[in-house]
């Protein structure tokens, strides 16, 4: 008698339908090919849009003066015309002041860099007994006497001198103006356009989140420019007194980093002043350090909730990363403005998001042990985001 044979396994045939393919195959390119086109169009549009948005946040800035103005009966054109030409003679007032001593202490200062080097080259080969060599140093570092005069020819132009040699400086900071009165001025028609294209249910919310960006970013940047202004007054006036070199520019420097670098700003604008003195006279290193703490926590616990208690705060971690991805975008000016426009993105988010209350644990408090049998407590209900 025959054994049966077992069921051998069926080859399985997978077929592909060529017209699904195609298309697939298509989608996929057009995919990678918009993706690359975007990119080019960003690295050539780049420095336009870096523009666009300095106008947007000069725009922001205004803002307040703006709302203050058109309640007051102005219209909004006027209002913008009034706050912007405002802001712009002040500009102009404090170059017309302290552009020429700036310069000058510049100029002075990339002079005084060989010298610099060459005192930190003695107190190291003094204190740890070495044989450092501070022309080689010099060269290296770039900073040899030769390449300074260059530098500093190219200084002691002054004001005039530097912006008829960068023309394109010039047509920036045009560009820049005239979007930033455009946006000003033209808000709500903006608002009306971008609208138009948005169904009625969420045009509401897209007038909302406007609003609060607006307000609360241009509340922000005024308020940074204000403790900016503040601390940089402080520390020169604290440079001039103990007779720190170059302080003008030491104190600009120290006002705009600690404003607008999270946590460590205030330390690395005292490093200049610190570098140009510990070698030369120590005890106003030491000052200036001291001074520069002491000023730091009272800025934190007096004038920084007063000056800034109807913006927003954004977090250490975000404003970091900010300052990080703006200036690899953008370079050092990208990083001052990366807060900004992180400011604007942490109000939509913290506007919407749905929050919820914390468990005890994490909450800080110590759960009680629930009694036997006892069903467990029921999870906490989530809460709308206060707007």
């Amino acid at each position: 008698m025959t054994e049966p044979v077992p069921d051998q396994p069926r080859a399985s045939i997978i077929m592909f339908d060529q017209a699904n393919v195609r298309r697939t195959m298509i989608t996929a390119l057009v995919c990678v090919g918009a993706f690359l086109l975007s990119l080019w169009v960003f690295d050539v549009t780049r420095h336009f849009i870096f523009l666009l948005l300095l106008g947007w946040l000069f725009a922001v800035a205004m803002e307040p003066g703006i709302e203050a103005l058109v309640r007051r009966g102005l219209s909004r054109g006027t209002s913008s015309a009034i706050v912007g030409i405002a802001v712009i003679v002040t500009v102009l007032v404090l170059g017309a002041i302290f552009g020429g001593l700036f310069f000058e202490q510049m100029v002075q200062l990339v002079k005084g860099l060989p010298g610099l080097v060459a005192s930190a080259v003695t107190w190291v080969n003094k204190v740890f007994h070495t044989s450092l060599d501070s022309a080689t140093l010099q060269a290296k570092l770039h900073v040899s006497a030769s390449q300074i005069a260059g530098t500093a020819g190219d200084l002691a132009g002054g004001v005039l001198g530097v912006i008829s040699s960068l023309t394109s400086v010039v047509f920036d900071m045009f560009t820049v103006l005239v979007f930033g009165f455009y946006f000003a001025a033209d808000g709500p028609r903006m608002q009306r356009a971008v609208a138009a294209g948005l169904a009625p249910e969420k045009q509401r919310v897209f007038l909302n989140v406007w609003k609060i960006t607006v307000s609360k970013t241009g509340g922000y940047v005024v308020s940074k420019l204000i403790l900016a202004g503040m601390s940089a007054a402080f520390h020169g006036i604290f440079f001039w007194l103990i007779g720190v070199p170059y302080w003008l520019p030491f104190a600009l420097f120290v006002g705009i980093t600690a404003q607008f670098i999270p946590l460590i700003g205030t330390y690395i604008g005292i490093i200049l002043p610190v570098l140009f003195t510990v070698f030369v006279h120590p005890w106003q290193a030491v000052a200036i350090i001291a001074f520069a703490t002491i000023y730091q926590n009272i800025e934190s616990y007096v004038f920084t909730p007063r000056v800034s208690r109807r913006t927003m705060e954004v977090s250490a971690a975000i404003s970091l990363a900010a300052v990080f991805v703006g200036a690899a975008i953008w370079g050092p000016i990208g990083a001052l403005i990366g807060i900004p426009l992180a400011a604007a993105g942490v109000t939509v988010v913290t506007t919407y998001a749905r929050r919820y209350e914390l468990i005890p644990e994490l909450a800080g408090e110590t759960a009680a042990a629930p009694e036997s049998g006892a069903p467990p407590a029921p999870p906490a209900a989530a809460t709308p985001a206060e707007a």
